[in-house]
């Protein structure tokens, strides 16, 4: 668990101006509130709200987001109120935690009954401020990371069904991709194990030679871009063994004929350069039709951006690319908490 001078040291990282004064009392208040509770593993309830921060900090939010996560279960599981925390913490603070325990609120009475798309649009229309679904995303993040202490197999399989339901599509919404890989991936590990386990044995069947591909293709893309004066960072994707799982099912393919496991992001300096790059790459591979999408000049719902192509690469086999700016790559991993980085 992340001491806390631990947790303000990694806010200080990123967010200089940073007063830790409300860190500090935050996280010893936490610490007070929950004192006598566990959790279903048996541990200190106060590891969670503290993991939930980390999360958190790895979005690089503003104090008062972090704050809101080291007390998120306060009002709803403790003695505290709305207004003790906002007499200690002040009404940004409180005002953000109410709204996180008024999603738990609304999740208990909706039930199983409740359609996943109504109780998603009630989530959004009632969370005035967007910070209070990036504090319940993260929550929902660490108790699906733990979900295996659950003892009770049913509430395991609620509580994932739930995460693919509800908070998967919402963390897409938000265009948080990572995250929302992250989730699928840990429900369909609930869900599905056994199909999971499969996949993971194709993909450690396939690792060695996967790796050796990324490194020619790698070799091969940098030189293609170098001799165009493009500067790029190329970073190899692999996809989740959810997103294969997804892609067997919608194709009808079996798991040997899935050939486009690895992916190539192509990190670049500006837009001018991502159309060059694609030029170049379509110029010297086939590119494979109806693959090519352009989200820089008509960006999806959730504001992502990036130009979408497959081609069939140096090793004759499909590969799907994504070229993209950094600040592009950026909004694509963390979504929409890139516009509340180093803000306090």
């Amino acid at each position: 668990m992340l001491k806390s001078e631990e947790l303000i040291n990694k806010v200080k990282s990123y967010n200089k101006f940073l007063n830790p004064e409300t860190l500090t009392k935050a996280y010893e208040f936490a610490l007070k509130a929950h004192r006598t509770q566990k959790r279903d593993e048996g541990v200190p309830y106060i590891i969670h709200p503290v993991a939930v921060a980390d999360i958190l900090s790895d979005l690089k939010l503003d104090s008062a987001t972090i704050a809101t996560g080291l007390l998120h279960d306060t009002i709803e599981d403790t003695h505290a109120t709305y207004d003790t925390i906002k007499e200690e913490f002040g009404q940004e603070v409180a005002d953000l935690v109410d709204g996180v325990t008024k999603i738990s609120q609304f999740q208990k009475k909706a039930g199983e009954n409740s359609k996943a798309e109504n109780f998603r649009k009630l989530i959004l229309a009632t969370s005035k401020d967007i910070r209070v679904l990036l504090v319940k995303i993260a929550d929902r993040l660490h108790n699906m990371r733990t979900i295996t202490f659950v003892k009770d197999k049913e509430k395991q399989i609620r509580k994932a069904k739930e995460t693919m339901e509800i908070y998967s599509p919402l963390a897409d919404r938000m265009g948080m991709n990572r995250i929302r890989d992250e989730l699928e991936d840990l429900s369909f590990q609930v869900l599905n194990n056994e199909a999971r386990e499969l996949i993971k044995k194709r993909l450690d069947e396939i690792k060695e030679n996967r790796t050796s591909s990324f490194k020619t293709i790698s070799f091969e893309f940098s030189d293609l871009l170098n001799q165009n004066k493009i500067n790029a960072k190329i970073i190899g994707r692999e996809k989740t063994p959810f997103s294969i799982w997804r892609k067997v099912q919608k194709k009808r393919v079996s798991l040997e004929q899935i050939t486009d496991i690895m992916g190539f992001r192509i990190i670049l300096d500006n837009v001018e350069d991502c159309y060059k790059a694609l030029g170049l790459f379509h110029s010297k591979w086939h590119c494979i039709p109806g693959k090519f999408k352009d989200y820089i000049s008509s960006p999806k719902i959730n504001k992502y951006q990036s130009l979408h192509t497959a081609i069939i690469g140096p090793t004759k086999r499909p590969i799907e690319i994504q070229i993209r700016t950094m600040p592009m790559h950026e909004f694509a991993e963390i979504g929409v908490a890139s516009h509340w980085k180093y803000k306090s």
